[in-house]
């Protein structure tokens, strides 16, 4: 059906301009835990039978294992992950049972999922390590209280202010950037999975399941607006590009009190580069 209205085969050219596999598969296990909980809905209600079902779900956990162990061969003919984990599903089960996982399902939701479920789990990583910096600038700033050092405008000296006083202020910076990750996942953590194409599936499917499997807080209330949301993606940019700026400010200044000029720091040979030319120098 793929193929049905064409008369010819495409280019050479057209289908390596075409495929996104070269860096969409990152998204394979994403893809391959959405076509899990996608399986066992199809059999839950009814649509296959329940060990067709399962038997899928044994073949993604075949392909799983194989990409894990890096004896999957990822191909530009397959134009993106999508494609090639259902081929090699296809190839494992049979292409009669394998072609049956689309079943309601277009290649727009499941794109959508594979990079919402990606993100999600991105945006988490990244405010847990957020998380573990606010609380080490508590921890050194509790410590500091009582440690003073001037506070500047302009690099001149401005007013008198503790060390905690000074860590604390990132630290208020950089919760102000974990809420807005928090925010973003609560605001964006909803299925798009059963919006098909664009206005859904007459198969009488059950997103609401498919959601749970995945952990999701929700399904998406309309198919339309679904397909083409990317404010998840647009979203987690600005997060981190607001988060960037203020670890670029923390860290230029302590490039600064590391100076002769300032040296109110020594930072760890560890953490620290040299000069090929200038042999005494220590670049942090």
């Amino acid at each position: 059906m793929w193929e049905g209205r064409f008369s010819e085969a495409s280019s050479a050219l057209l289908e390596e301009f075409n495929a996104s596999i070269g860096f969409d598969r990152a998204l394979w296990q994403e893809d391959i835990a959405g076509s899990k909980a996608h399986a066992r809905m199809l059999g839950a209600c009814g649509i296959l039978k329940h060990d067709e079902s399962e038997k899928i779900v044994a073949g993604l956990d075949a392909v799983f294992e194989e990409i894990k162990s890096g004896k999957f061969e990822f191909k530009t003919a397959d134009e993106d992950i999508h494609m090639a984990v259902e081929k090699r599903l296809s190839e494992l089960i049979g292409s009669d049972l394998g072609g049956r996982l689309h079943t309601a399902r277009s290649r727009n939701d499941q794109v959508v999922l594979d990079f919402r479920l990606y993100v999600l789990k991105s945006g988490a990583q990244v405010a847990e390590k957020i998380r573990e910096l606010v609380e080490a600038l508590r921890d050194i700033a509790s410590e500091h209280a009582d440690t003073l050092m001037p506070g500047y405008t302009h690099l001149q000296h401005a007013q008198p202010v503790s060390l905690a006083y000074h860590l604390l202020a990132y630290a208020f910076m950089f919760r102000r950037d974990y809420e807005r990750f928090a925010s973003s996942r609560e605001r964006n953590n909803l299925c798009p999975l059963g919006s098909a194409a664009l206005a859904g599936t007459p198969h009488p499917i059950n997103r609401e399941l498919v959601a749970q499997q995945l952990g999701f807080a929700g399904v998406t209330p309309n198919a339309m607006d679904s397909v083409s949301d990317r404010d998840f993606a647009l979203e987690i940019l600005f997060n981190v590009s607001v988060l960037m700026t203020h670890a670029s400010r923390l860290c230029e200044e302590l490039i600064l009190w590391s100076s002769q000029e300032f040296g109110f720091v020594t930072i760890s040979d560890a953490y620290s580069t040299g000069s090929s030319i200038m042999p005494q120098k220590k670049n942090p």
